[in-house]
């Protein structure tokens, strides 16, 4: 068996493994908010996820072409295949030191922040894709942003319908639709997330010349689904337990707000083929929807230790990918 085959088949694992630790670091994202109103018990929350994930990844596949050719080109990437490789370490390390501690990173950021500091390591600034790269990184910024003002909107328009009405039976009520839009929340979920480890996995095939053009294989996107949704199954249950309640109290009303607020940006994002955090949307969404209820209802302290967090992301996962991808080298030169 030659090296080059030795590290696709490597490439493939990790990404699977990658796409599995997305599932359970990611969970929080689509149940944490039913959860926490307790309109579903946690272990059919997590069964719920699972499905729906499973069914949208096998949706969709523009984000994961978006992921082969808008950051680096596969076809004049040097060393690509230890490059693909060492930012899938990277971005398993630092997913795995964030959910240990609880907080609510993006896979998304770390994923992509791997890939370029990897290519960078590689070959240099000029192996970027620049025009395709900012593009994702505007989608990531402005994603939050949007998903902040469309809670903060969409909560005072149930407000103000709502305005007269029981407040115990309304509670009763939206506890009920809350299992839909958590239905919702995680099939937005899956036909974003685990598209970035279809690209991946397809951007080796491509390096390699296991096949020339992006379309993504029906057996890449199967197992990534399969990964996915296993890990879901899991559960992250100390992001579970920040999303759910160290940002604000939420009640069945704010939960529905935000759940829709969530998976109609992620369904945006995922229509136009750009890769958008998940963790941001659905954290921003319920910090939208807090402030739009009550400014001081909403813990800020959490919220500012979450955005250091994000902005960390990118360039702590392209350092690792980076020493990853020396070592890898230094590794397969012996």
């Amino acid at each position: 068996m030659n090296t080059i085959l030795i590290l696709t088949i490597l490439i493939v694992v990790f990404a699977v493994v990658f796409d599995f630790i997305n599932g359970f670091h990611d969970t929080a994202n689509a149940i944490a908010t039913s959860v926490s109103t307790k309109a579903l018990q946690p272990r059919h929350a997590i069964i719920l996820a699972s499905v729906m994930n499973f069914i949208g990844a096998m949706t969709f596949t523009g984000v994961a072409k978006t992921i082969t050719k808008d950051i680096v080109n596969p076809f004049t990437l040097e060393n690509g295949t230890t490059v693909i490789l060492a930012a899938l370490l990277a971005a398993i390390i630092w997913n795995l030191i964030t959910w240990y501690y609880g907080i609510p990173s993006s896979s998304s950021h770390a994923l992509i922040g791997s890939i370029a500091g990897a290519a960078i390591a590689a070959s240099g600034f000029h192996s970027l894709n620049y025009g395709g790269f900012l593009n994702i990184i505007k989608a990531l910024i402005l994603s939050p942003l949007l998903a902040f003002a469309v809670g903060f909107i969409v909560y005072g328009i149930i407000k103000v319908i709502f305005k007269n009405s029981n407040l115990t039976k309304t509670n009763k009520n939206f506890r009920r639709v809350q299992i839909a839009t958590a239905a919702l929340q995680a099939y937005s979920h899956g036909t974003n997330d685990a598209q970035k480890a279809m690209g991946i996995i397809t951007m080796a095939l491509m390096v390699n010349n296991y096949q020339e053009s992006n379309d993504i294989q029906l057996w890449v996107q199967t197992i990534c689904a399969l990964a996915m949704a296993c890990g879901t199954a899991i559960g992250g249950w100390k992001i579970i337990k920040t999303v759910g309640g160290k940002i604000m109290k939420i009640r069945p009303v704010s939960g529905v707000a935000a759940d829709l607020t969530g998976a109609t940006v992620i369904f945006g994002a995922t229509f136009i083929g750009l890769p958008v955090s998940t963790t941001h949307v659905i954290s921003s969404s319920i910090l939208g929807v807090g402030a739009s209820h009550r400014l001081k209802g909403v813990k800020w302290g959490t919220a500012k230790t979450m955005v250091i967090t994000w902005l960390i992301t990118l360039p702590i996962s392209a350092t690792l990918a980076a020493i990853c991808f020396f070592l890898l080298n230094l590794f397969f030169e012996r």
